[in-house]
This record gives C-alpha cells, structure tokens and sequence, in this order.
C-alpha cells in the first residue's frame, strides 16, 4: 500500500459517512455481543476474592449512607451493585467496630455465604455489573464517535468485545474495568472539550472524571493528565481564537476540576465524615492509616486532603491504603516471566503483561495504530488526539510502573482500554483506504485474536501464545491475573463427587474464605491432624502457589504432576512434604486470632510459634510476634523477636530497616510508648 493510499484514506473529509441511527444500532448489538460471550464464559465462575466484601459494604452504603465500611475504594461500584442487591433483598446483619481489614472481610463474608443464598445474591450482583459496563461501554464508544468518528468508535468496541480480560471483568463487582473505561472516555473527550471549549463536552467531561475519582484510586492520575493537558490547551495562543480569553479559558477548566471533585462528594452524599456520627469508625484510624504510609511526601498531601477536606474523610483513607499497598508495602513474593522477585515485578511488567493477556491479533492492530501515528499517517486534528492519549498512556504506566505487580493485568486495564482506540484507529483507516492488502492485514489480526480468544472459557485465566496459552501461564506468573478464587465451586463439586464418598478429606490451599467452604459444605482436613510435615493425601492448591518463594516454598508440589486440574486449581494425591502448606495457614489463623472481635492472644502466639518452627524464612511472623510480646509488655521476648524478623529480612531491606529501628525502641523506651510495627502481610 502507498503511502498516498493511507493519507487519502485517513483525511477528514474522505471518512466514511454513517448515520446515528446505523451507528447506534451497530455499537449497541456489539455490547450486546459483549455481554453475551461474557455470560457464557463466565457462567462457571464463583466470587472473585474481592466480591463479597464490596457487595456488602454497596449494601451498607445504600440502606445506611455509613461509609466506614470498607472504604478502601470510592463508592460508586459499591453503591450500584449495593443499591440493586438491596432492593432484590439481601440480610445485613448490624454493623459494628472492626479490628483491622481482616475483621471487616470477614464479617461481609459471613453475610453474603452464611446469611444469604450466595448464588442468588452473585446472580444479581452479575446483572448489575453488566448493566454498568455496558452503559460505560456505550459512553466510551459516543465519546470517540465525537473525537473521531464512528468506524474507529466501534473498531474500539470490537477490540474490546473480543479481549479475553475485557469479558472476564464485565460481570465481577470489582472497579478496575469501570474505572478503565470511565478515564479512557474522560481523556478522549477531553481532546475535543479542550479544542472548542463548548459547554457540553466540558460538562461531559467533568462528569466521566467524577464518576472515574469515585469508582477506584487510579483514577486521580487520569484526573491529573486531562487537567494537565487542559491547562496547556487554555494557555496556548491560537490564531483563530473563538474559544474567548486565556483567563476564560482556565475559568472553565476549574469549572471541569470543580465539578468533577463536587460529583465525587455527591456519591460520599456530601457526608464529610465516613458516619452519621461524629466519632471514628474506621477499622484503624485515619492518623495511623497515614502514618503507615512510608513516604514522607504522600503523607504530607493527605494530611493536607484530611485537613482542607478536599475529599471526604473515606476517600482519603482510601487513597492511604492504595498508596500504602499499591505503591510500597505487600509481603508478596513475585513470579514474572518465569523469574522470582520480592514485593514487585520489573518495571517493563505491565507492559510485558499486557503483551501476554492480550490476544496477539488484537495488539498487532494497537501497534499498527501507534505506528500510524508514529509515520505521521493520520490526519492533523487526530495526530494532536493520539499524542495526548499516548502520553497519557506512557504517564500512567509509568506510575504503576513503580508499584507493586500483585494484581497482574487487572490494574493495567486502563492502558489496555487505550491501546483498544489506536486499534480502531488501525481499523478506522483500513475501512476507508483503498489498499486491500491493507485491509487484508486488519482482517486477518481480528480473525486470529478471535480464534485465540472467542473459545476461551473461563477468560480470566487466559494467556496468548506467546506463553504458550492458558495451560502454562501459572509457569511464569502468579499475579492475580492468573486466578482469583473463581474455581471454588469446581473445588466444591470435586470434593462432593470424588473425594467424601471415598471418605477423604483434603488439604485446600486455595484463594477462598471459612464461610465460602462452609456454605458449599467443603470439608478440609483438621490441621491438627497433621503432626510430620510427610503428608499423605489428597491436596487442592491454587496454581499460582507453586511459584518460587523466599519463604514458605512448594518445591516438592513444583516438581510433581498433578493428578488432575481445574484451570488452575491443581489436585494432587498421595506422599507429600507438606510443612510449607501448614506454616501459612498457622499464620493467618493467627491474625484471625489477634484482629477478631474477641482476640485470643494465648492462642495466636502458639499458632505465630508453631508457623516459625515450620519455615523461619517468613520474617513477618516473627515480627507479628514481637508485636504480640510488646501489646503483652514482654520487652525481653519482643526483642528477640524482633531481632529474628531483622535477621530473615535479608530481602527486604525497607522492613529491615524499620525492624532495626523498632529494636532500638524496644531496648531503650518505656514499652507502653512503642506501637507495634505495621505487618506487610496485612494488606
């Protein structure tokens, strides 16, 4: 194809003409397509980790407008789910004071599989989710038809129809797909907002970016870029300047800022404290969440929000939580591209991430896009669009790059929704050129992408070719984006079918909660049946706990063959080193004895000893137990303790270095002026 065939195919005036009426009924049978193949591959899926615990708290939020209930993420996933739940019927028991994180999950937990008929209640919850990413789905496709044109808004939607990770994330009551697409739709509109300054896109505007502030943390980066690039717009001089002054100009971008902030409050209902009253009620108060924060200048900005009350109190201590756990702080040992790492992945992982979940044809036609735009291929008023979505594509991974990589592709989403606008751009300019080879070329990546993708049941755990699909991808990964507890009904099936009526019962090491199994009637072994670590019997295990560790290894279950497996919950049968299974679970079931209700401190100690005994290596449990001596005034123990931790955090020195710090505490400070360390294993 010549280069003259591509240029006259993608100037304005020689773009395919369609009407809205045509244009409407198209992108509305491609989300309906969406839906569907979401619905159908999805059907066999339980809860994802995260769900019960935000449809809770969405009830929570809609019956009693108290938002001191899980207030890690704004409101508005929460609210829409919880409104519709709610009204369908849905038992909420009193909400009371909670003890830490742990505490409050598992209080929603026991709500939604003990109180309610969870299948019921997933059910409902799965109608709404649809129903709120179709709408942002047709949002996102009106606002690209606006900036540039219809055949690219809807080459968008079929990029996004097809995405495996895209279908998997449509009906989980999650924020990470609404917040992608409401801030990939503010950023895209902006463009055309920024150009004419017309009432109507700035207003639009302003409202995507409110409701993005109040779905997930994420989105104040996005908020952030688009005010950035309408800053530049207002104060650059344009020849034929209708859009009035520069000082008009920056009145109507603080308008944008100022209405967005004003949608966020309005979805806090304009309650600035996170109750009805006037005392704390936050799991751990609003000063120690700050203060868990390690660096001092993102401590400084929200000392600075919680005393300007620039956001709600619960926004705010949202937004220390995601800094403390997205950006510094989670014990998690990390398998990237078959390597390990501690805390974090390497900085090229998002990106390398995105290479492997999306399907290859799909991002043959991102790249095509980009390159377009790169050869300088594409009309003036859309060059000066892709710039500013590519920067703002290159900020944001650049951000996430320094964070931790725990929740895999998930929190990449955003720049996935953007990488899906320059492949319609790719396809936009196929269906005007004249160059069939061009075309050609286009047809055969979306061919490809849906023959990797469409069949893909269970799209959560999908990986391209590049790693050898969805059957090896817990070989190089153990992020959340290889599983997220979806296969805990399958594990409940297996026991019921294979298992119990031969009179067994299993170890489960699988992401799933007390109450899910006792809902489903799984019966595990007694732990304290298990007096070797040589164990004998029947294990479910979650993939992804295969992967390398500094601490608690599965080396014996890496190297044996499972006898069977469920996507990636994996069964295995007979003679096993199983001590690195135990120690885990000791050491949570000691945090449930700490953070409860009613703390037995007696009993979590012999758990935190016996986890020690299995494997030393996990320094925080150690450091758990000194912070149990020193809560107990046992200065000599929780020094020692302490000086334990230190030693096995050879790997980790930020924690080294805070340990060392609280040592020194302990050895010279009155013990009733010490608090304990913040655990990393908490988050």
């Amino acid at each position: 194809m010549s280069e003259r065939d591509i240029s006259l195919a993608t100037e304005p005036a020689q773009r395919v003409r369609m009407s809205f009426l045509l244009f409407t009924v198209l992108l509305l049978l491609l989300v309906a397509g969406a839906v569907l193949r979401s619905a159908i591959a999805t059907r066999l899926d339980g809860f994802t980790m995260d769900e019960p615990y935000h449809i809770a708290a969405g009830v929570a939020y809609a019956r009693q407008a108290d938002f001191c209930f899980n207030p890690e993420h704004p409101p508005l996933v929460k609210l829409w789910v919880g409104e519709i739940v709610s009204a369908t019927g849905f038992h909420l028991s009193a909400l009371r004071s909670f003890n830490e994180k742990r505490d409050e999950r598992d209080f929603a937990e026991k709500d939604v599989f003990l109180n309610n008929d969870p299948d019921s209640v997933q059910r409902r919850a799965r109608v709404a989710m649809w129903t709120l990413n179709g709408l942002l789905l047709v949002a996102l496709a009106f606002a690209i038809r606006r900036t540039l044109g219809p055949v690219v808004a809807l080459g968008t939607m079929l990029f996004l129809a097809i995405d495996p990770t895209v279908a998997a994330h449509l009906p989980v009551v999650m924020t990470d797909l609404p917040v992608s697409l409401l801030s990939a739709a503010a950023m895209v509109l902006s463009v055309r907002a920024f150009r004419d300054w017309g009432w109507g896109d700035l207003l639009c505007t302003s409202i995507l970016l409110g409701l993005a502030l109040g779905t997930k943390h994420s989105a104040p980066i996005f908020f952030l870029l688009v005010l950035s690039g309408g800053l530049v717009c207002a104060l650059v001089r344009v020849r034929d300047d209708r859009t009035g002054s520069r000082l008009a100009r920056l009145a109507r971008l603080s308008g944008v800022a100022a209405g967005a902030l004003l949608l966020l409050w309005g979805l806090y209902f304009f309650h600035a404290g996170e109750s009805r009253t006037r005392q704390e009620t936050f799991n751990r108060t609003l000063e120690d969440k700050i203060a868990d924060v390690h660096s001092p200048v993102s401590r400084s900005v929200l000392k600075a929000m919680a005393v300007t009350h620039v956001a709600p109190r619960a926004y705010v201590w949202g937004l220390a939580d995601t800094i403390r756990v997205g950006l510094e702080a989670t014990a998690t040992p990390v398998t990237a591209f078959g390597r390990t790492y501690w805390r974090t992945g390497p900085r090229y992982f998002f990106p390398g991430m995105i290479a492997v979940k999306v399907p290859i044809g799909l991002g043959v036609l991102a790249l095509a896009g980009l390159g377009l735009l790169v050869a300088r291929r594409l009309p003036r008023q859309w060059t000066w669009a892709a710039l500013a979505w590519l920067a703002g594509l290159v900020a944001f991974l650049a951000v996430i790059a320094t964070g931790n990589t725990y929740a895999g592709i998930r929190h990449a989403l955003p720049a996935v929704v953007l990488l899906a606008i320059f492949a319609g751009i790719a396809m936009g300019v196929a269906w005007d050129s004249k160059s069939y080879v061009w075309r050609g070329l286009v047809g055969l990546a979306l061919a490809g992408a849906a023959m990797s993708a469409l069949p893909m049941v269970r799209p959560w755990e999908y990986f391209n070719e590049f790693v050898g699909g969805p059957a090896n991808g817990f070989r190089y990964f153990n992020d959340e984006g290889v599983d997220l507890g979806q296969r805990s009904k399958e594990l409940a099936d297996y026991e019921h079918r294979v298992l119990l009526p031969a009179g067994e019962k299993p170890f489960v090491a699988y992401v799933s909660n007390a109450w899910e199994a006792k809902a489903r009637g799984v019966v595990e072994m007694d732990r304290k049946e298990i007096s070797s670590p040589n164990f004998s019997g029947t294990i479910l295990i979650d993939a992804r706990y295969l992967s390398k560790s500094p601490f608690w290894d599965q080396a014996a279950l890496r190297a044996a063959t499972p006898s069977a497996r469920f996507g990636n919950l994996l069964v295995f049968r007979g003679p096993c080193q199983c001590g690195n299974l135990v120690a885990p679970e000791l050491f949570f079931a000691a945090l449930g004895s700490i953070y409860a209700e009613k703390p037995d401190l007696a009993a979590a100690e012999q758990l935190l000893k016996k986890a020690v005994q299995i494997d030393p290596n996990a320094f925080f449990v150690q450091l758990e137990l000194g912070n149990l001596y020193l809560r107990q005034g046992r200065r000599e123990d929780a020094q020692l303790a302490y000086e334990q931790a230190s030693h096995y955090a050879s790997f980790d020195l930020l924690q080294r270095g805070l340990i060392d710090q609280q040592i020194k505490r302990v050895k010279t400070e009155p013990l009733e002026q010490i608090r304990g360390l913040r655990n990393p294993a908490m988050e």
